[in-house]
């Protein structure tokens, strides 16, 4: 009698212990592919081959959103969903246009700034994404939603007023970096803003919008690169230096690898503890940069960081105790990936 009655209990038990397994495994794979995203991309913009720097920002975005493309038609096929536009193209190419040149600028960011500076400047991304929704879909935030973003902007205020924010590369030059810094941020901002706009009005799915966004993204690289003449020296460049070839597989492959499991912990856990996740993974790849390049910091700067984090972390405690697990799975399933993956990965289709 007292084994039957322990049995469910055994069970669930063993159910919760593989669902903490799981949930690990999924923050553990976003957090290891993209800090494995921001040391290459660090390494790839800042650091020379050859003696050599690679200067072509716009086929790195090609190299990814091809690899995005191959990801979504895997995971549509995997899926059984139907992989025809459920948008018209015209308002995909919106956000493919406003998605290619926000991950230029942040790309060339690096050339003049730390990829410190760039990592905490896309928390700015509150502020323009939250302006965007005002403007364009008439939405309206909470109080503390504005505090913690004004806590955040003035924590990276302080980390880039006191100590060391350009790059190690001989070009930099803060100023330059941070406009384009703010460039990436309002284009990155527009482009959350119309992948939400698609989700609700057209109901596309994840890789429904994944797919026709890179797609259209890559012929978009692909035409920039012929317009300005730097299609044949990126891919000479390509070629004529296989530690590159290396890096910028690589930087692909852990794009491609952090949507798999951007996704997974999306539909399983939801968006608080994705949004947890990507908090750590900030902290993680700052760190990671600083150990791997031999940065410096001071004392000043490592507060303002604190402000940030606190900041966020706050945001993400909130939100858990705000919303019902079930209301908020189904309320940012499909966002989450857009919010965060953007520029950075391609996939919002973080960038990340």
């Amino acid at each position: 009698m007292a084994a039957e009655e322990s049995a469910p209990l055994l069970a669930s038990g063993n159910a919760m212990a593989s669902r903490t397994f799981w949930c690990l495994v999924f923050a553990s794979g976003i957090i290891v592919t993209l800090v494995i995203y921001g040391v290459l991309q660090e390494r790839i913009m800042q650091h020379p081959y050859g003696g050599e720097m690679f200067t072509y920002s716009v086929f790195l975005v090609f190299l990814n959103r091809v690899a995005n493309v191959v990801f979504a038609l895997c995971m549509a096929a995997a899926k059984g969903e139907d992989i025809r536009n459920k948008a018209p193209l015209w308002k995909y190419l919106i956000v493919s246009l406003s998605n290619v040149f926000a991950s230029s600028c942040q790309y060339e960011a690096l050339k003049y700034v730390s990829f410190a500076v760039q990592m905490l400047g896309k928390s700015f991304k509150m502020l323009p994404v939250m302006l965007w929704g005002l403007i364009l879909s008439k939405k309206s935030f909470r109080w503390q939603d504005w505090a913690v973003a004004v806590a955040v902007t003035g924590g990276v205020t302080e980390f880039l007023m006191t100590g060391p924010t350009t790059s190690s590369s001989d070009s930099s030059n803060s100023a330059h970096g941070l406009a384009l810094l703010l460039a990436f941020l309002a284009l990155d901002g527009l482009t959350s803003t119309m992948q939400e706009k698609l989700f609700k009005e057209h109901q596309t799915s994840k890789f429904n919008q994944i797919l026709y966004v890179n797609s259209l993204s890559s012929c978009v690289s692909m035409v920039t690169l012929l317009v300005s003449g730097s299609l044949a020296p990126a891919v000479s460049f390509y070629f004529a230096h296989p530690r590159f070839m290396v890096d910028s597989t690589l930087l692909s492959a852990s794009s491609v690898a952090s949507q798999f499991f951007i996704y997974s912990l999306v539909q399983d856990y939801g968006a608080v503890v994705f949004a947890a996740t990507m908090n750590v993974r900030q902290v993680v790849s700052i760190i990671v940069s600083y150990i791997t390049y031999g940065h410096s910091i001071t004392i000043a700067q490592v507060a303002g960081l604190t402000a940030v984090f606190a900041a966020l972390f706050y945001k993400s405690y909130g939100g858990a105790r705000a919303a019902p697990p079930k209301a908020e799975d189904n309320r940012i399933g499909e966002a989450p990936v857009a919010a965060y993956g953007a520029a950075e990965t391609g996939a919002k289709t973080e960038t990340a």
